[in-house]
């Protein structure tokens, strides 16, 4: 069915897409923050410097921000599998509901609890004990990425199932956690998630550093981050590298996109920098490239050619044309997942390079950073690079399954909704989009105000958990 042009089947993947894209703005900025904020408590809590509480409390204020609407655009998002994949929910639903619920009723509940005990409780324990909290909290933060991530692994490569009255049921679920995909994926979430929030961070710390505004307070918290960037910057590439040889193994359609391949490489191979497409007619018009290393990145040696995208659409209809039909297509968006994979590991190596740079520049003995306005202006427009990088990240992910919901068994045109409509869809589309706007909107200007404020304001009782005596004179004036 066309809308204006546009199939129902397309307004409900661009919905799902939509919603996916913005809620993961908010999921590893938090879980990255979570790890930040208690490794300033930690720092506090053996040396005693009371920065690394303030810097604690301050940019704890911002985390809490991140937490709130990541929770908001969750719900949002997970309206879709019973509005428009109603039948990809009674297929999966016996393997995809058992690690969401884990997720809602351990992990969250993990959370919320200690979020609650962290932010109104910092006179009432002890310093090490109450950073205990915010540990947890990061903690929980991770468990909860890997009970979704665990569906999402199945989705991407199926394992410890069998097809019963026409859906998947779960055969064991140790062998569910087994999944080789998961264990590449969840890592390279997490550390991607560190290096998200510890680059943001970075980089308002670096715009108020231009300011010229509490430098030392902003110059610590900048070396924070950076420190933390650098460390999970490394280990994102590293796992990154991991997960490429699984999709080689697991999905070969989708390296073939990413790499930009249509016919199968010499050998050995060479990795295209930068390449021009003919979509139309499936093929590489130019392309700049780089002698073997494409061998060297998909076998770790310096030989061995690559299947294209045109081989492998032969096996896999000669796989599963039987049981989807001869009409389909399993080439995926080649122009997209090349430019998506570049973006992002181009963004690794940058974040690392300019870690070293911004670290070596704020030692403390030879501090020069101040008079480095330009590394200021590189890591303060940089903090919106994760975003993107992520982003890159869920639409290799994602789109490179295509046409599959899950990988092998269900197609993305067999799980829509059954009795959802175009009007359903173009309603809830532009709704959805109002709300992600206000929603973004309200977090960016609460950001920014927290920022402007900065931190002197929590010694007038601004901040989180200050236990301010709401009828203390002056709590709610500046008398």
């Amino acid at each position: 069915m066309f809308v204006l042009g546009v199939s129902l089947l397309s307004l409900a993947r661009f919905q799902f897409a939509m919603t996916t894209i913005f809620h993961f703005f908010f999921v590893p900025f938090s879980i990255g923050m979570a790890l930040l904020t208690a490794i300033m408590e930690t720092i506090y809590v053996f040396k005693r410097d009371e920065d690394y509480k303030k810097m604690a409390k301050f940019w704890g204020k911002i985390f809490l921000l991140s937490f709130a609407v990541g929770v908001v655009t969750g719900i949002i998002q997970e309206f879709q599998f019973g509005m428009n994949w109603s039948d990809y929910s009674r297929f999966m639903g016996d393997i995809f509901g058992a690690p969401l619920a884990i997720e809602a009723l351990l992990a969250f509940f993990m959370e919320s609890v200690f979020i609650g005990m962290w932010m109104f409780t910092w006179d009432r324990f002890k310093p090490a004990i109450h950073a205990l909290f915010i540990w947890l909290v990061m903690l929980g933060s991770s468990i909860s990425a890997l009970w979704i991530l665990t569906a999402n692994s199945f989705m991407q490569n199926p394992v410890a199932y069998r097809i019963a009255n026409g859906r998947a049921e779960m055969a064991s679920f140790t062998g569910l956690l087994k999944n080789p995909q998961l264990w590449v994926e969840f890592p390279h979430v997490i550390f991607g998630a560190f290096t998200t929030a510890a680059f943001a961070l970075a980089g308002m710390a670096a715009w108020r550093l231009l300011k010229k505004e509490n430098k030392d307070f902003y110059r610590k918290s900048l070396r924070v981050g950076l420190w933390v960037g650098l460390v999970a910057a490394i280990l994102t590439v590293a796992v990154g590298d991991l997960q490429t040889q699984q999709v080689v193994k697991d999905q070969p359609m989708k390296f073939a996109a990413t790499e930009g391949i249509y016919k199968d490489t010499g050998d050995p191979a060479s990795w295209s920098v930068v390449q021009g497409f003919d979509t139309k007619n499936k093929k590489v018009t130019w392309s700049i490239e780089v002698p073997k290393m494409l061998s060297l990145l998909t076998y770790h040696k310096a030989s061995g050619s690559v299947k294209g995208m045109d081989t492998i659409n032969k096996e896999l209809h000669a796989k599963y044309d039987g049981k989807f039909g001869s009409d389909i297509s399993y080439y995926v968006p080649p122009k997209t997942l090349f430019w998506s994979f570049r973006i992002m590991a181009g963004s690794g190596m940058f974040f690392i390079l300019i870690a070293v740079l911004g670290l070596w520049f704020s030692r403390a003995k030879r501090n020069t950073l101040q008079n480095k306005r330009w590394l200021l202006y590189v890591l303060g427009i940089s903090l919106w690079l994760p975003f993107i990088a992520n982003t890159c990240g869920w639409l290799i992910t994602e789109l490179g399954r295509f046409p599959w919901i899950v990988y092998g068994l269900y197609t993305i045109a067999d799980a829509i909704s059954p009795s959802v409509t175009a009007g359903d869809l173009w309603f809830s589309n532009t709704m959805y989009f109002l709300i992600f706007t206000l929603l973004g909107g309200t977090m960016i200007y609460f950001s920014h105000r927290t920022l402007v404020a900065g931190p002197d304001a929590l010694d007038d009782g601004a901040g989180y958990g200050t236990n301010v005596d709401p009828m203390a004179k002056g709590a709610f004036s500046h008398e």
